[in-house]
């Protein structure tokens, strides 16, 4: 058997090492000729240890990124900034609650929050009386709280368009609901009087 000490060692199943000059038993993986995507590293690269050790002396992770995002990505929060897709301000947007995903099958999610929804109907909170019930719908369409100002909205209609838009998230057209909503907010709340 050999020697096992190197992590990321796999049995090499009759595997030969991709070096175009190499016999050696191809043990080690490497990102393959599809480069990395969602859907993962694509098809995998075989090599022996010295080639594995060749590859990633020349890898470079942050090819084809601009200086911000290399910056960004070398942040010591990076990757911690991100909210699961169910509780982003965004979530239920498409006329889903943020709980959808969820299997809830004594209706405990949702019972208690039709019981928190009846409780505030009853109720008016100052920090909401400078907006309408459309336009309060209007912020939580745009994941804005109700101390927003004209600045913040139109920043965050500026990165929910960016986000959403077909020609900005590579032709998805899954969006599109949402994108109209945003719009239909953001143009509702850029003439509120709270925002005068």
């Amino acid at each position: 058997m050999r020697n096992q000490r190197f992590h990321g060692r796999y049995e090499s199943e009759g595997r030969v090492c991709e070096h175009p000059t190499c016999r050696e038993p191809g043990e080690f993986r490497a990102p393959g000729t599809r480069g990395n995507s969602f859907d993962g590293p694509g098809e995998w690269r075989w090599f022996c240890l010295e080639h594995v050790r060749e590859f990633n002396a020349g890898y470079d992770w942050f090819e084809g990124m601009n200086a911000d995002e290399i910056y960004a990505a070398q942040a010591p929060g990076a990757g911690w900034n991100s909210e699961s897709p169910a509780f982003r301000p965004t979530a239920g947007m498409d006329g889903m609650p943020r709980w959808a995903d969820f299997h809830d099958p004594l209706d405990a999610i949702g019972a208690r929050a039709a019981d928190i929804r009846k409780a505030a109907q009853g109720r008016t909170y100052a920090e909401h009386s400078r907006f309408t019930p459309k336009e309060r719908e209007a912020l939580n369409v745009m994941g804005l709280g109700p101390k927003a100002d004209r600045p913040e909205l139109r920043r965050r209609y500026s990165e929910l368009v960016r986000r959403y838009h077909p020609d900005r998230n590579g032709g998805d057209r899954a969006y599109e609901y949402r994108l109209q909503r945003v719009v239909e907010a953001y143009q509702l709340l850029r003439r509120a009087d709270a925002f005068a």
